[in-house]
């Protein structure tokens, strides 16, 4: 485990300061698989470090590689890793996990490392940082909060490239269907009732 504290320095000087996707979302992800990791009895030292270098490259939400981010970060995690101690089949499942862990990519992982990474960073999407985290990419993209005519999505699509409030209906409401282990469904369920009563309080706002 004390490659690990090696890579988490390494990583922290990587990271941008995207404020929804620097460290401090890094060691929250972490969190919340090591949490993950004692209930289903995986191999930590693959999982955190495949939590480590899940968003070592990520572009922001409005560059059109976006949804390439987990591909790119699954190709250089290859490359770090293969300082560390590493045996070419660990890295290996650690950089298919990065690679099927994103949301955008449509997939679920086939390792229970992919599984419970993705489920670690899933959880962070939902919730109170959730919410926060919603509202920072909006303002460093400059996205209105919400369409005036239709601000919850009642009669059209969720188009959250256009309004912050879209993504909950576009993606944070799905996740807690969406996770693998019975530990993250445990936890994203309750994550989803703060989405929930947030979402019932700005009805009453607006």
């Amino acid at each position: 485990m004390k490659a690990l504290e090696t890579l988490k320095k390494e990583i922290q000087f990587k990271m941008s300061n995207d404020s929804a996707h620097d460290f401090d979302h890094i060691m929250r992800v972490y969190k919340n698989a090591q949490k993950i990791c004692k209930k289903e009895k995986a191999d930590e030292k693959l999982v955190l470090s495949a939590v480590l270098l899940h968003d070592v490259v990520s572009y922001p939400k409005s560059d059109k590689r976006s949804k390439f981010s987990s591909i790119k970060s699954s190709e250089a995690s290859k490359q770090i890793l293969k300082n560390y101690n590493f045996t070419e089949d660990e890295i290996q499942i650690i950089s298919d996990a990065i690679k099927d862990h994103s949301f955008s990519q449509n997939k679920t992982p086939k390792t229970i490392e992919g599984k419970i990474l993705q489920d670690a960073d899933r959880l962070d999407a939902i919730g109170a940082i959730g919410i926060a985290r919603v509202f920072a990419v909006a303002g460093s993209e400059k996205r209105p909060f919400y369409s005036i005519n239709d601000p919850f999505c009642k009669k059209r699509s969720p188009e959250d490239h256009k309004w912050a409030l879209d993504h909950f209906y576009k993606k944070l409401m799905l996740l807690e269907s969406l996770m693998n282990t019975k530990s993250a469904k445990i936890e994203a369920k309750k994550r989803t009732r703060v989405l929930k009563y947030f979402l019932s309080e700005l009805k009453k706002e607006l």
